[in-house]
């Protein structure tokens, strides 16, 4: 005989009461003083009474991570419950990717979805259902002090998560043919497959839409973009973000998340990037490459974040020596890729005379000038790479010092990381 935790049941028996009562109160509000509906509301809201009745109308119900009505809200095929913690893991973003915090959607008949409602209560992190499903004792014993009518209600609790019948399609539901084998001609290497509405996903990626477009923190987010400001809450936005509405007018007709949503579920862009070709121009008319490189896109917004993390005061600990390393290491991954770009023109450019770059930059940026066609590039002396490394520092500073006090100690940092990075490009660019 199962143990029976007093404390438990009265926490279950309350929430549950806490449940119809909320209920009641909904349905009385619609009704006048007076009508003599009110009576039989309470009457239908008694707690073994709309237990009894929750337990027959169950059956109507099916608790789905993937739905057949958004399909065709008239198919009548197979609908499908699987925690996502029981899916094979996929290196595309799937229902797998949920892992146990996942809401499960309920379809079928919506005059009955408060059962779902009722199964959704949660205690102690979980819900009825999943209570109901594992044959939980203390849940059996706050239904009723009846052991036999308990076991009965909870079975048919259970049975809302439980797939019913043989797997079936419909002639309204879609299905397709896949390719298994090796032969397109060869009609026995197909699978016939029926897709289903990832509903449980569907719904994580709206909240995490609704959140990055709406929450408060995306807008403060946002705020702070527009000014310029540092914030640490990351800006996202959703290109060509399209909106498909499920159920028109009568969204609960598809499901419980459905309706939760007014019918709007996201579809995000799958379209192919649009690469935009700069060509590559000598560097000309500048006395440094850091003129041209400090007005580089990524190379503002990068050295924007730098100034407004360091000027936001940050504990000197480790986490912090972290984030400025990393921001200046992106910061000289641009510094290489514009010289990877500026390399990649015919050697000699920088013999025109509009170049008004030093030695050491020449060196750096156009190694084939000078030499025979055909001939191995001049190598970057240890002096060129060290002037180059002290350029970039320099550079920095200047780009920091208002309004921050930048001094030696930073120059030396920042010569540090730009001589290693160099040094390793060069390498690499020497191995080739």
């Amino acid at each position: 005989m199962e143990t029976i935790h007093r404390p438990r049941v009265d926490a279950i028996r309350a929430l549950i009461s806490e449940f119809l009562q909320s209920q009641l109160d909904e349905k009385l509000d619609e009704l006048k003083e007076g009508d003599t509906k009110r009576a039989k509301l309470r009457l239908k809201f008694e707690y073994a009474t709309w237990i009894d009745d929750a337990a027959n109308r169950s059956v109507q119900i099916q608790a789905v991570t993937h739905s057949l009505k958004p399909i065709h809200p008239s198919a009548k095929g197979t609908n499908v419950y699987t925690a996502p913690s029981q899916l094979p893991d996929h290196r595309v973003v799937g229902t797998h990717c949920l892992c146990d915090t996942f809401e499960g959607d309920v379809a079928g008949n919506a005059a009955a979805l408060d059962v779902y409602k009722f199964l959704k209560l949660s205690l102690d992190g979980r819900s009825l259902l999943d209570l109901a499903v594992a044959g939980d004792a203390d849940l059996a014993a706050a239904l009723t002090d009846d052991a036999e009518q308990a076991r009965s209600w909870l079975d048919a609790f259970a049975g809302v998560a439980k797939q019913r019948g043989r797997p079936a399609s419909h002639t309204l539901a879609k299905q397709f043919y896949w390719l298994t084998g090796e032969d397109a001609h060869d009609d026995t290497g197909f699978h016939l497959l029926a897709p289903l509405y990832a509903t449980s996903l569907a719904h994580r990626v709206y909240q995490t839409v609704q959140l990055d477009r709406f929450g408060d923190e995306a807008k403060a987010a946002w705020e702070a973009r527009k000014a310029g400001r540092f914030h640490p809450r990351p800006v996202r936005e959703y290109g060509e973000l399209a909106v498909q509405k499920l159920g028109g007018t009568k969204p609960l007709n598809i499901s419980q998340l459905n309706s939760e949503r007014l019918g709007r579920n996201y579809l995000l862009a799958s379209l192919p990037p649009v690469w935009k070709t700069v060509a590559v121009q000598p560097v000309h008319g500048v006395d440094s490459v850091f003129q041209r490189y400090g007005r580089r896109r990524e190379v503002v917004r990068l050295v924007r974040m730098l100034r407004d993390f360091l000027a936001s005061d940050p504990a000197p600990n480790i986490r912090t020596r972290t984030r400025i390393d990393t921001l200046v290491a992106d910061l000289l991954d641009e510094l290489l890729h514009l010289a990877a770009e500026v390399r990649s023109l015919a050697p000699g450019w920088s013999q025109d005379p509009a170049c008004r770059l030093s030695a050491a930059e020449r060196l750096w940026l156009d190694p084939g000038a000078g030499t025979e066609e055909g001939a191995a590039a001049v190598p970057i002396t240890d002096e060129a790479a060290e002037r180059i490394a002290a350029g970039f520092a320099n550079w920095l500073n200047a780009r920091l010092r208002k309004p921050l006090p930048m001094g030696d100690p930073e120059y030396q940092h920042w010569r540090k990381l730009a001589l290693e990075q160099i040094e390793d490009d060069l390498r690499e660019a020497h191995d080739e």
